[in-house]
């Protein structure tokens, strides 16, 4: 059954904060720096750092936990790898990471906690979480806070007062991304919503934006809404099923990396024209437009892996070494790219199976200046000297 959308009366609570935010912290931001908060998830923490005058509670080198949720995707995997193979080197050659123990919960939040409580102790400084549930950690979170362990959320917020955010605008990222849509359609038809997983704050942030969007073209149908686990996987065969039982047109999809490749691959699978689809960046999509080039015309970085991890970390890092964060959350911006971007980092033979990501280039997603900007006294983070 088709529903026309009715985005305001429907998200009641959830409206989106759409005006100028004012916080302690916000207000010390350059005007480019507070634009990125202007279109928030309303549970989403704005205001000031727990951390602005934290003091570690030993010296570097500093043990840092990773409690993920799962590993299933290509985007896991790239963070993974980024925090290992990247990272975790860099600052232990610098003398400020002593190791880096990983854990995963299987989205299982009773493991996660038990993870987490048990990194603090076993001697952590900090831990990293990532995509968890907004509230289900909070008390673990307050514990690690008694104990002097700083707890770091990216791609997703979480809603305790004792946690710091390093996240990308998922609601702006997921507006902007359905509005481009809307406007590829000529602002009229039918559009299918493949969302991640649902009471994760980075889909349902996601979701707010792109159905605001949406609502705002009379002309557009939310013709259906199928959860794609943020696994391509699981999003081809959901969109598979979908397909098959609801013969009727559909003009346009708006899908939540990482699952663009199981889209892409089943409209292919399903005979049906392509049709506009946004991607996120996975490299395998990203090949079918480099080989398709007429596809579409722009996509965008809305949560890219291994700049996810990179922001995350550095955040931790300048918050160990007490460079202190004005915000509590701290948001990047949607960044489109474009074919030519696909090009420069795509060769012609492509893998269309590649577990890779198309990431943006030269530190844009969490450049030295928006670094500076949220940092009371910003240095850089590899080469801060103890004093």
């Amino acid at each position: 059954m088709m529903r026309k959308l009715t985005i305001i009366a429907a998200l009641g609570a959830a409206a989106l904060l759409t005006g100028p935010v004012f916080a302690a912290g916000l207000d010390e931001l350059p005007a480019d720096q507070q634009a990125v908060y202007k279109m928030v998830d309303p549970q989403t923490p704005i205001g000031p750092s727990p951390f602005r005058d934290f003091v570690p509670k030993k010296k570097a080198p500093w043990k840092i936990g990773y409690a993920s949720t799962y590993a299933g995707n290509t985007w896991r995997k790239n963070v993974l790898e980024e925090f290992t193979n990247v990272l975790l080197p860099a600052y232990k050659k610098a003398g400020l990471v002593s190791d880096l123990v990983v854990t995963q919960s299987d989205l299982k939040d009773a493991t996660q906690i038990q993870q987490m409580r048990q990194m603090v102790d076993d001697g952590v400084d900090a831990i990293i979480i990532c995509c968890s549930n907004v509230t289900a950690m909070n008390q673990t979170i307050e514990y690690a806070h008694s104990k002097g362990v700083p707890v770091f959320s990216f791609s997703g917020y979480v809603t305790s007062p004792y946690a710091m955010t390093a996240s990308e605008n998922q609601t702006q990222g997921g507006y902007t991304s359905a509005k481009w849509l809307a406007e590829k359609i000529g602002g009229k038809g039918n559009v299918l919503l493949v969302s991640g997983i649902p009471g994760f704050a980075s889909s349902d942030s996601f979701d707010i934006g792109a159905k605001q969007a949406l609502g705002e073209y009379p002309g557009i149908t939310l013709t259906g809404n199928v959860n794609g686990n943020w696994t391509d996987q699981v999003a081809q065969t959901e969109v598979q099923k979908f397909l098959a039982t609801n013969p009727g047109q559909i003009d346009g999809m708006v899908v939540q990396s990482a699952s663009e490749n199981g889209v892409v691959n089943a409209v292919l699978q399903s005979g049906r024209p392509m049709m506009p689809i946004v991607l996120g960046g996975e490299a395998s999509a990203a090949c079918y437009w480099r080989k398709n080039a007429d596809f579409i015309d722009k996509s965008f970085h809305f949560w890219p892996p291994r700049a996810d991890a990179r922001l995350v970390w550095d955040v931790m890092m300048r918050t160990l070494e007490g460079q202190g964060p004005k915000m509590q959350s701290i948001l990047r911006p949607v960044i489109p790219y474009t074919i030519d971007d696909v090009k420069a980092q795509l060769p012609e033979n492509c893998d269309p199976n590649s577990t890779d990501w198309v990431e943006p280039l030269n530190n844009a997603w969490w450049t030295p200046e928006a670094a500076a900007a949220h940092f009371d006294r910003p240095e850089d983070p590899l080469t801060w000297k103890q004093k």
